[in-house]
């Protein structure tokens, strides 16, 4: 059976009509599913026993599920999402002072090999459906009404897989949490978060949705991007910067360059100053994150040193940075790291 929450509100009222019912049922049950996140047809109580059963006859919901729980030191939590099929992703709530923040994912696994990454060492299985997407959303404005007593306030798609690379259904997604028919909330507080695909970040500049951007980034440097994001090589960050150049044209959101800077790759005179170059072509700020190793040597190492040289010359150049600090390192949730690693 189909899956009902694939059906457009549009096609709800065509099969509502077939049934010979009338069209506001449509709506009814679109506020049942998306608004309320609701997986049960037998809950939905503004609908005749009758017709109730005539929707479990004809579809089913396939929610995903939290499947794993673990809370970190911090407040962090990671979930071990269970998809209907039994595959896994994993999403975290990250609370802070002022807000609480859902990462989420985009795919089970990763379509990109990015060294850094835990979850770029998984095979990329498949893309997550618009409701898996939404559910993950959903999970945690109820973990942080729960353990935080507030509802969730903003959304990063930063977990596993690239979003860029599961475009229509992380932008059906967004429609879904951001219109007053779904979760309701604000697209302003939502930042999609890329690899770098310039042909994308046009697309995603036209659709308009409002949300914030922010583009992995690493290094200004085409050589050293390339050798530690080796899919890279395939958009050359002059082919980047015009994609951001025309989304900054375009929605006058400023862009977030996230950066980590590790020992011996990205730590000297020159990476800063082309970073520093790099920022003046766009209105931007820079992120520097904290990283969290995931057993490669290579990237173990973080220079305090050079973040601190870092922070020094991007402000002395009037560019706004700010150091990230991580959160959930102790079970394996922070920025990197995701990669459905069980708890011991």
């Amino acid at each position: 059976m189909k899956d009902i929450r694939t059906l457009s509100l549009d096609q709800l009222k065509d099969y509502f009509g077939t049934i010979g019912e009338k069209p506001f049922r449509a709506k009814q049950v679109y506020d049942w599913i998306w608004s309320k996140n609701l997986h049960s047809f037998e809950e939905m109580t503004n609908l005749s026993k009758d017709l109730r059963e005539h929707l479990i006859r004809d579809f089913i919901m396939n929610p995903a599920a939290v499947d794993q729980f673990q809370k970190s030191t911090d407040g962090t939590i990671k979930n071990g999402v269970k998809l209907h099929d039994g595959l896994m992703v994993e999403s975290v709530l990250i609370p802070t002072e002022t807000r609480t923040t859902a990462c989420v994912s985009s795919q089970v696994g990763c379509s990109l090999n990015c060294e850094f990454c835990a979850t770029a060492k998984l095979k990329r299985m498949r893309n997550l459906e618009v409701a898996e997407i939404v559910d993950q959303v959903a999970l945690i404005d109820r973990q942080s009404k729960e353990y935080y007593n507030r509802p969730l306030t903003n959304i990063v798609f930063m977990g596993m897989g690239e979003p860029m690379m599961n475009y229509k259904n992380v932008v059906e997604a967004i429609r879904k949490i951001t219109q007053p028919e779904g979760l309701g909330m604000s697209p302003r507080r939502i930042t999609v978060s890329t690899s770098g695909i310039p042909k994308m970040i046009k697309m995603l500049a036209d659709d308009e949705l409002k949300v914030k951007l922010a583009l992995s980034l690493h290094s200004a440097v085409e050589q050293t991007r390339n050798e530690i994001m080796p899919f890279s090589d395939k958009f050359p960050l002059t082919h980047i910067m015009e994609a951001l150049q025309y989304w900054y044209k375009k929605t006058g959101s400023v862009v977030t360059f996230e950066y980590c800077v590790w020992k011996g790759i990205n730590d000297k005179d020159e990476d800063i100053k082309a970073l520093i170059k790099y920022c003046r072509q766009i209105p931007s700020k820079v992120n520097l994150i904290q990283y969290n190793p995931i057993g490669e040597g290579k990237f173990d190492h973080r220079s305090i040193a050079a973040e601190e040289k870092y922070v020094r010359e991007l402000e002395k150049a009037g560019i706004t940075v700010m150091v990230r600090k991580s959160r959930g390192g102790d079970i394996d949730a922070a920025c990197g790291q995701l990669a459905n690693k069980n708890a011991e």
